[in-house]
């Protein structure tokens, strides 16, 4: 199941941009703009993540944060324009796992994201292979023989479900549903960009492909011929 993330902040404008992001890298999303309504909703579903702002209107990020860290265990990344180390000291006791001082780099930011929920969940550790390639499930690292490869949420959702049904082809209105959950529209080549992601990634240093496209219908991951 994909890891849902809950976002706390008051700024409209970058609550929207992380949604999107977030959305698009394949995490479940939900927002509250103010502390009140984002301890509401973390205590109806709890999140795998939260991500407060410290400038809250009413509750402030602060006691936002103390109260998420009295009732759950969910890793809590803060945001706020503070950047003094007083400032972060503060944030922290209060029960923050991470901070990221704004304007922040949003590669950064997803990378952080990532950090914190395999912290979060240090006992999966079940790992899949095909040939020389390698996906450990704990900490969504994949593996080329012994050459490690990074992957973002979206990738790593994507090789997994290669992985686990190899030698199938893959119809792109599968890969829609089960990777990205939403309808894309037929015009979309999201599926095309991800799929050269992979292939960059795990073909990096020259390595066979594994990954192959099945003109009309989809692709499937096998050996060479």
């Amino acid at each position: 199941m994909r890891e849902r993330i809950l976002i706390i902040e008051d700024d409209e404008a970058i609550l929207q941009v992380l949604r999107r992001t977030l959305s698009y890298e394949g995490y479940r999303v939900q927002t509250a703009l103010d502390g009140n309504s984002g301890l509401a909703l973390a205590r109806e579903e709890p999140p795998d993540l939260v991500i407060l702002d410290w400038m809250l209107p009413g509750i402030d990020g602060l006691e936002v944060c103390r109260r998420l860290r009295s009732g759950g265990e969910a890793p809590i990344l803060m945001l706020t324009a503070k950047d003094a180390v007083a400032d972060r000291v503060l944030g922290l006791d209060a029960g923050a796992d991470d901070y990221l001082v704004k304007p922040f780099d949003f590669d950064e930011l997803l990378a952080r994201v990532r950090a914190l929920l395999r912290r979060a969940k240090p006992e999966a550790r079940d790992t899949l292979t095909f040939g020389d390639l390698r996906l450990d499930l704990g900490t969504h690292q994949a593996f080329r023989s012994e050459r490690a490869i990074e992957l973002t949420a979206k990738e790593y959702e994507l090789l997994e479900l290669f992985m686990r049904n190899p030698r199938q082809v893959l119809t792109r209105d599968v890969i829609y549903d089960r990777v990205w959950g939403y309808d894309f529209g037929g015009e979309s080549n999201i599926i095309e960009v991800y799929v050269r992601y992979l292939r960059q990634k795990t073909e990096a240093q020259g390595e066979s492909r594994l990954i192959h496209t099945v003109r009309g219908v989809g692709y499937v991951l096998r050996e060479m011929d």
